[in-house]
């Protein structure tokens, strides 16, 4: 398996963008996928994530809650990040990972295979 993410970029305070995350392989739909990301000089922290399937389940940090929308596209592998309202803390570079299980989970060690990230910068 293996993730693409893409979409990052600079971006102002209080604006948007939309991270993307292209996964190879014909099981996608069964795992769920996850955001993380990592700002310099700080561990990398959860974001969001959305269970397999049908994607009926979210789980946001309470930092993004309200601002960030993860979904997921079984038809085309791949899954999404909406971040809106943007703030300078939100820079980081951001990573998709694909979980081991089909249930929502904040815990990076049941997600097998990440993505190389794409740096999100907000300027302020």
């Amino acid at each position: 398996v293996q993730l693409q993410a893409y979409g990052g970029g600079l971006v102002e305070a209080g604006g948007s963008l939309r991270l993307s995350c292209a996964a190879s392989g014909r099981t996608f739909i069964r795992y769920a996928m996850g955001w993380f990301r990592q700002a310099p000089g700080k561990e990398r922290e959860f974001v969001a994530a959305i269970s397999g399937g049908s994607g009926g389940s979210t789980y946001y940090a309470d930092s993004v809650k309200g601002r960030f929308t993860i979904s997921r596209d079984n038809t085309k592998n791949t899954a999404h990040l909406q971040m809106n309202s943007l703030k300078p803390e939100d820079t980081a570079t951001y990573y998709c990972a694909r979980a081991t299980v089909g249930y929502i989970t904040t815990n990076s060690y049941e997600y097998a295979f990440w993505g190389q990230g794409t740096l999100v910068t907000v300027s302020s």
